[in-house]
């Protein structure tokens, strides 16, 4: 049989069929446009979605028997606030995660309702890009429109909803809305009253391994699909990403590097930072997991590598970064071209190069780049050891970690074994994961990972430079705070 994951990001979707045994059979991807109406704002239209995941399907399984198909899964875009009105169609383009009007609504949850009375409810405090403070900004901004709300939904559950006509979600997702109960797995009742809505107006709530429905009819005509074909809740990217890689069950690690960067660590038991610099999610395997999520990752690299040094050719410019290099570079790079989430929630942050000198080269300033990205997923990694997890090995994927370098980097800086995956399809191969398990083909999220992924090279640090970067962090760890009241 075959099982579709579909990964909807915010510049295209990725859809990927896997076969039975975990084989990718075939990839396709299909693009959509985004627009940024005023400066900070970011939105798109649901159905741009819907078209391209369509246009997708009919692609990716031409070659073969539609009848095998037998699921179809999601990774998606979190925190996108997605309306629709008594009829389902959609009233407003999509607020997506990475817009920043909401820094008032932000500052109201936190300060106002306080965060230790959200981190009580939703075992979390607020941040720019969630959904609660998109709601609360339309109730204010768009008052007219805010009232004709009938159903929330966030964007891989609206491509859902548009297959199988059930208005769902999963755990892992509805974790970062800042409307939803995480250790109970329910919405809070206190978070709707906050935001002025009702709990009817939320999407049902499913595991992410878990049957919402089937296709329906004049969909599987439209697709040329069965109309049994399952449709499984399916996850946020990260928890999406992280089935795919194999980070599940207790204490595994995942770092995925692409726009924006993030750690990843699953566990049996439900935890949360008592400052809330981490997020504490949902997981998509039944259980929970710590994450910390840096917005500007992969981005960094590509903005100094496309925009200021107006190449294309990554390979070329790292070549210059040698292992002598590592933890000897003089130049630190602040990576936070986009604000920053974790650990310190500060949308004003802002990127910055220091210690440069008149023999500072075009490479020290590539090198500090990556190795600012690497710092700042070690800003995260720091908390989850303060709370008394040991991390002794991660894996990676994203387009952030290809090249020697920074996977070399990474396993230093951190100073653990780094594990890449044979297949790096992230949140698509985790869709087609959760399909599986839905349709039956494994027993649970676990034993798939357990008989799917596979490793395909291991980065050990070295002692040497594992020593010279753990004195460059503590200089690096220190910048932020001098800075933090320039922001």
């Amino acid at each position: 049989m075959y099982y579709i994951g579909v990964d909807l990001g915010t510049s295209s979707v990725k859809l990927l069929l896997m076969e039975s045994d975990g084989t990718i059979a075939n990839i396709v991807s299909e693009d959509y446009p985004i627009s940024f109406p005023h400066p900070g704002w970011s939105e798109q239209k649901p159905e741009d979605w819907w078209d391209a995941v369509k246009k997708g399907i009919k692609n990716l399984i031409k070659d073969v028997d539609h009848s095998k198909v037998a699921g179809i899964s999601f990774g998606g875009q979190m925190h996108g606030l997605v309306v629709l009105d008594e009829n389902d169609n959609v009233i407003r383009p999509a607020i997506l995660w990475n817009d920043g009007r909401t820094q008032e609504e932000t500052d109201y949850l936190n300060n106002v309702i306080g965060k230790e009375k959200l981190s009580e409810y939703c075992a979390n405090i607020a941040f720019a890009g969630f959904t609660a403070p998109k709601i609360l900004w339309m109730k204010k901004h768009e008052p007219d429109l805010f009232a004709k709300i009938k159903k929330i939904m966030l964007p891989k559950d609206y491509i859902a909803y548009m297959l199988s006509g059930i208005h769902c979600t999963d755990v892992s997702d509805a974790s970062g809305m800042l409307l939803f109960d995480v250790k109970n797995k329910k919405w809070s009742k206190e978070m709707c009253d906050i935001c002025g809505i009702k709990e009817d107006m939320l999407a049902q709530i499913f595991e992410s391994y878990e049957t919402v429905g089937t296709l329906k009819p004049e969909i599987a005509k439209e697709l040329d699909l069965p109309d049994s074909v399952k449709i499984a809740a399916g996850a946020g990217d990260n928890a999406a990403a992280a089935v795919g890689t194999g980070t599940v069950g207790d204490g595994m690690c995942n770092i995925s590097l692409g726009t924006s960067g993030t750690i990843f660590i699953s566990s049996k038991d439900f935890r949360v930072d008592r400052f809330n610099s981490i997020h504490a999610f949902a997981h998509a395997d039944g259980n929970f997991h710590l994450m910390g999520c840096m917005l500007s990752a992969a981005s960094c690299k590509a903005w100094f590598i496309n925009d200021i040094l107006h190449t294309d050719d990554y390979k070329g410019e790292e070549s210059g970064i040698t292992d002598d290099r590592l933890g000897n570079n003089n130049v630190f790079f602040m990576p936070y071209l986009m604000g920053e989430r974790s650990p310190y929630n500060n949308p004003n942050a802002r990127a910055a190069f220091i210690g440069m000198s008149m023999d500072s080269t075009r490479t020290d300033m590539l090198q500090a780049v990556m190795e600012g990205i690497s710092f700042g997923i070690r800003d995260s990694y720091e908390v989850a050891r303060d709370l008394g997890i040991e991390v002794k090995r991660t894996r990676i994927c994203g387009g952030g970690s290809r090249g020697d370098v920074s996977k070399k980097m990474m396993a230093n800086i951190l100073n653990i074994d780094v594990d890449v995956p044979e297949n790096e399809q992230g949140p698509a191969m985790g869709g087609a994961m959760l399909a599986a398990v839905a349709c039956g083909e494994y027993a649970t999220v676990e034993e798939a990972a357990e008989k799917i992924v596979r490793i395909s090279q291991t980065i050990h640090p070295d002692p040497e430079i594992a020593a010279r970067y753990e004195a460059k962090y503590q200089r690096y760890r220190k910048l932020y705070p001098l800075l933090k009241e320039w922001y």
